[in-house]
């Protein structure tokens, strides 16, 4: 599973009108791979996943592979709320030919612990991909406890967790017993040298989109031992970190792809664009961050 430390957590580009731009998906994948990414997430939360039907998901799937090639990884992001439905997704992924699944927690149902290990146990016993496991409960409703993601770590083909609880406690406590060779990535882009340097692997990003080489540089630097380097350009790209949660995610980070002309288009509703206010911020973040000249 040579994914790479940083996976970013690409975006849906759409056209004016709202319909899906396939031809921006290629080129934005591209364009991530030469700029510090070492794979791509698609169709996750980044990507409008509540908002795309099922057929325009395996159309990304198949684009962003095409475009990629063996370049980098592609992960497929099939988890839905219904197990019986990300089955079926997940095995037309497989089909496609990417390279991982990322499954979200089952969200608005809210599972208990031990639904929460069946419905990804049903899910990874239905193909041969390896699986990123995704804990988000700021947007699922439920927190997969420590104890439950290490259960599921056991099983063969999942093989890492996105970590998005923002608690260290947790993080550590699943980097300490799981697995041999099971990787924790880290969900937030502000977290993410502090949960390498307590063992976690790397970053499953939104800033990548525009600050890849630099997150590639910060991440490569800490790999190295080289602390002071690493933490520097963490404080360095800590206020665009945070600009891009501005408001809901991808709204700032699709702005700032808009600013630098990079394929993104619109959100689709129920999101809205981003507001004058908020444009500016982000417009000042990509400045300070050294991503856009001053001036």
């Amino acid at each position: 599973m040579p994914w790479g430390r940083i996976l970013t957590a690409m975006v849906t580009p759409f056209t004016v009108d709202g319909k899906l731009d396939l031809d921006g998906a290629g080129k934005l994948a591209r364009y991530l791979i030469d700029h510090g990414s070492d794979g791509l997430v698609v169709a996750g939360t980044t990507g409008e996943s509540p908002a795309l039907r099922h057929e325009e998901k395996t159309a990304l799937f198949r684009a962003v592979k095409e475009a990629v090639g063996d370049r980098a990884a592609v992960i497929a992001g099939t988890g839905t709320n219904s197990t019986a439905a990300s089955i079926e997704l997940s095995r037309e992924a497989e089909a496609l030919g990417v390279d991982g699944l990322m499954l979200v927690v089952p969200y608005y149902n809210r599972p208990s612990q031990e639904g929460l290990y069946q419905h990804f146990r049903a899910v990874a016993g239905a193909v041969n991909l390896p699986i990123i496991l995704y804990n988000i409960p700021s947007r699922t409703g439920r927190n997969m406890d420590a104890a439950t993601t290490l259960r599921l770590a056991a099983i063969n083909n999942i093989v890492a967790v996105k970590e998005a609880s923002g608690d260290l406690d947790q993080a550590t406590a699943i980097i300490r017993d799981a697995p041999a060779g099971f990787r924790l990535y880290s969900g937030d882009d502000s977290l993410t040298l502090p949960l390498m340097a307590v063992g976690g692997y790397g970053i499953i990003s939104v800033a990548a989109h525009v600050a890849g080489a630099k997150m590639q540089a910060m991440v490569q630097a800490f790999v190295r031992g080289e602390a002071d380097r690493a933490a520097a350009l963490h404080r360095e790209l800590f206020p665009l970190f945070k600009t891009l949660f501005i408001t809901s995610n991808p709204v700032p980070v699709k702005e700032a792809l808009q600013i630098l002309g990079l394929p993104a288009g619109p959100v689709r509703l129920p999101l809205v664009a981003a507001s004058a206010a908020e444009r500016e911020k982000v417009a000042i973040a990509l400045k300070e961050a050294g991503i856009l000249p001053v001036g």
